[in-house]
């Protein structure tokens, strides 16, 4: 991380209070900018989709140029994408996506909030898309999110008018925007929400429209502008030495499992947004707040207020602020006695906040470990510094009803003091974990059954420590998250959030195994002690038909961190069969049986997630012809060890490896998914890879995504193909095979409709749309109301070997153990050795 990016964030951390950050040392500009932003009162939203779905732009517009309290709306978290920078997938998937939305705001200085919805993949239609979500559910959460933060103005990322003419998960969020407008309102409404928030009537609604929802420039010139508000969000802001749209792409470059990491742009930018409804600004074209109060005024008794801080902002002393805090203390007063609680609550933290930077008071409570357990004792590391010649004292430290202590000293300028409270962690306290995950959902919607939890971004912290202070005689409370701060030799000093554990994590390394036979196989169960002196006993819990060799298996761990394997030997039944296992270890009469996933990224705080520790296992009869096998991996995904789950060894080739003559010891070379995309070297590499074909080889490539004029990739295949948008993304959509006789759908196994049960996510994506008469298409597919889509799977001869383009989603299906998805590949892996057999036919579209 670049200093330049460190002190832009150190700017725009002033405020937020993220767990497990490093906590904000602001200069004077940042307390400045602190202070604009305190002095205005109005709030607006911005309301898309998915991570990455935001306008950076019109955030940090809003944000730092209007100085707008701006949240950003996702009305998922991204959990059906794919990852550029590791593993995760599906939940894991979602929880670091939520986590670099968090690091986007922390730049362009929004806040952040999420509905229950679930990324489900690919939507074609906002009906299919709102049928999955439950949309009663989803428009519940919107309409709660709205009356809770009270944006003035809202700004939807797309068109709701134009449904099935991008991702339905788009459309529909703008669908569920417009009716949530009116329906916030409205008393009769989702009346239950109403015990603890009020209705809301927002001032405008708006569609953050562009030059490319008219289908061309030409057209968008010639369009009626009458609805439309052009800004300019490319200002820039001397306090920082950074333009705005500089801002915004160092935010959207958080984004980076999306490999949305991009340089940054200055000068001029036009941002068009349309009325949907409320009323045009009119005497100020560009004022989204035009005809609301956004003054101190707003409020009853703030006037008052406003008259102090106002001149605080007009004559700020950038040398010496803390000069000001008489007259911040003054407000701080009155601020306490307005009626209005929405204001307040959001302000006089804000007020707090500021009071304490301008002392230069820094105040942190940290553990003396990353994690405890119910019923353990942690030590808690206070440290108390004022920088100012302010009289403050500490009257008191508390973390709860758990533990205080009562200094009762005065804080000297510039002399730290330091404190340790023993915290004993109590049995009811809940394990921390990401809190959308810890019950059961469904295909379309996270389980969150607790009303004040609906919306956060994340957990909230474990513990928070309470300071009692007395500043110039006035007693003030600042509240800081318990942290974990530490130290590397290779980074310096770090935070990360502070946890609550089991006393034991329990994990199978493999989450699918696959029995290609009815042999015993060896399961080990790793146990990870989370505490000290582990005694119980463990079980394995086995599909019916399924046998374990053992039961109540001794548990003994003596110290914390400390892992050990226990092995069990599991028979399958004869024939095919699938079913769940599940480790479960009985400690004190407490079933333990989640395991412990670490999250760890430098651009986020490192997450704890506990999930079900489950293994699907398959008993699959299943042939193949063939044994090494080539990978060339693209943006990710977890194939080469499904295929050594059912005994090919697999060896993944980096670019370097890939040279004319080299490649003939391997029986089949598969490319990853988008490794045309990620990979810049394959530009390079495919006459070698496309020579190991015409020599005999056997190549797979799996789907890479294209523009809308297609792969940009001259030499891709042997012959023309042309890479398209089609996809079909009903995983339980009708498949047709085409050529039932063929080697490819019966060469070693036979694949026939069944094995097209119980796929996931999706069928396939980025299909084939035309190719040359060299290819023979084996699958027909289609999704409900679509033409059939052929080209999910192509093969064809050149020379003495085959090559196979396939956009299905081999990624998703073969970690989640669908058998006919290993069928399938196994043939794919094996058409050379068809060949021998009898000539693939070569007669296609």
């Amino acid at each position: 991380m670049g200093l330049r990016f460190r002190l832009i964030l150190c700017f725009f951390l002033v405020l937020q209070l993220n767990y497990g950050q490093s906590p904000s040392k602001p200069s004077s500009t940042d307390i400045y900018h602190s202070l604009q932003k305190l002095n205005f009162l109005g709030s607006a939203m911005y309301i898309a989709a998915h991570p990455d779905d935001e306008n950076t732009r019109l955030i940090s517009y809003l944000s730092n140029e209007v100085h707008a309290r701006t949240a950003y709306l996702s009305i998922t978290r991204g959990d059906g994408g794919q990852n550029l920078i590791g593993p995760e997938l599906r939940e894991l998937l979602g929880v670091l996506r939520t986590q670099e939305l968090l690091a986007a705001r922390r730049v362009d200085g929004g806040t952040q909030f999420f509905t229950r919805a679930n990324d489900f993949g690919y939507s074609k239609h906002p009906d299919e898309t709102l049928k999955i979500w439950d949309k009663e559910e989803v428009l519940g959460d919107v309409v709660h999110i709205i009356r809770e933060f009270k944006p003035d103005v809202i700004i939807n990322r797309f068109d709701h008018r134009t449904p099935g003419s991008t991702h339905g998960h788009h459309t529909s969020s703008a669908i569920l925007s417009v009716e949530a407008f009116d329906l916030v309102s409205d008393p009769t409404a989702y009346p239950d929400q109403l015990d603890k928030l009020g209705p809301w009537s927002p001032k405008r609604l708006f569609f953050n429209t562009s030059w490319w929802f008219y289908g061309s420039q030409e057209n968008f010139e010639k369009a009626d502008k009458s609805r439309l508000i052009d800004l300019n969000t490319g200002v820039y802001y001397p306090l920082l030495g950074m333009s705005n749209n500089e801002i915004a792409s160092i935010a959207s470059s958080q984004h980076r499992c999306q490999g949305f990491g991009r340089p940054t742009t200055r000068g001029s930018e036009e941002e068009y947004i349309e009325l949907l409804k409320g009323e045009m600004p009119k005497q100020k074209a560009t004022d989204l707040f035009e005809g609301i109060d956004t003054s101190w005024s707003r409020i009853e008794g703030g006037e008052a207020i406003g008259k102090i801080l106002y001149a605080v902002e007009e004559n700020f002393d950038f040398k010496t602020p803390s000069r000001h805090l008489p007259s911040l203390l003054r407000a701080y007063q009155l601020l306490q006695n307005v009626r209005d609680e929405h204001w307040k609550n959001i302000k006089l933290p804000e007020l707090k906040e500021l009071i304490a930077h301008i002392t230069g008071l820094y105040l942190e409570a940290s553990s003396d470990f990353a994690y405890s357990n119910p019923e353990s004792a942690v030590n808690v590391i206070i440290e108390a510094i004022n920088r100012s010649d302010t009289s403050i004292s500490l009257k008191k430290i508390s973390i709860g009803d758990h533990a205080q202590i009562k200094p009762g000293i005065s804080l000297e300028n510039n002399e730290k003091k330091n404190y340790t409270l023993s915290l004993e962690v109590p049995s009811s306290a809940s394990y921390t974990s990401p809190y959308w995950l810890n019950k059961k959902g469904s295909l379309g919607m996270y389980r969150v059954d607790d009303f004040n939890l609906i919306g956060l971004p994340e957990t909230p912290p474990a513990f928070e420590v309470d300071f009692q202070l007395e500043i110039d005689g006035i007693p003030l409370e600042i509240t800081r998250p318990l942290v974990y701060r530490y130290s590397r030799p290779e980074k310096g000093e770090l935070y990360s959030p502070f946890n609550i554990l089991p006393p034991a994590s329990l994990s199978i390394r493999d989450k699918v195994l696959i029995f290609d036979r009815p042999a015993p196989r060896q399961i080990d169960v790793v146990v990870r002690a989370l505490r000290d002196n582990i005694e119980g006993s463990m079980r394995l819990e086995v599909p019916q038909g399924w046998r374990a060799d053992r039961i109540d298996v001794p548990v003994s761990i003596q110290s914390k961190g400390e892992e050990k394997i226990y092995p069990f030997m599991v028979t399958p039944p004869e024939g095919e069969s699938e079913g769940i296992l599940s480790p479960v270890l009985i400690l004190h009469g407490e079933k333990l049986t989640q395991e412990l996933v670490t999250i760890a990224y430098d651009h986020i705080p490192t997450q704890e997630v506990l999930l079900p520790s489950e293994t699907k296992v398959v008993r699959l009869d299943i042939k193949k012809a063939g044994q090494n096998i080539g990978y060339i991996m693209g943006a990710g995904d977890e194939i080469p060890s499904s295929l050594e789950q059912i005994g090919y060894t697999v060896h993944q080739l980096k670019p370097e490896e890939i040279q004319m003559g080299t490649l003939g010891a391997y029986d089949a070379i598969v490319v990853g998914i988008r490794a045309y995309n990620v990979i810049d070297e394959m530009r390079f590499k495919q006459d070698a890879l496309l020579d190991y074909v015409n020599h005999g080889g056997n190549l797979v490539v799996q789907y890479n995504t294209s523009g809308r004029s297609g792969l940009d990739f001259d030499n891709l295949a042997p012959y023309p193909i042309h890479i398209s948008r089609d996809r079909v993304t009903e995983e339980d959509s009708p498949v047709e095979i085409l050529r039932p006789d063929h080697p490819l759908m019966s060469f070693p196994n036979k694949v026939t409709k069944a094995d097209f049960q119980g796929w996931v996510q999706e069928r396939g994506l980025y299909f084939p749309d035309t190719w040359d008469d060299a290819f023979t298409p084996v699958l027909t597919m289609a999704d409900e109301g679509e033409s059939p889509k052929e080209g999910s799977l192509l093969i064809a001869s050149y020379g003495k070997g085959t090559y196979i383009y396939t956009g299905l989603s081999f990624f998703r299906e073969l970690p989640a153990g669908v058998p006919g998805a290993f069928k399938l590949f196994a043939n794919m892996l094996s058409q050379n050795k068809a060949k021998l057999q009898k000539e693939i036919p070569v007669k296609g579209k």
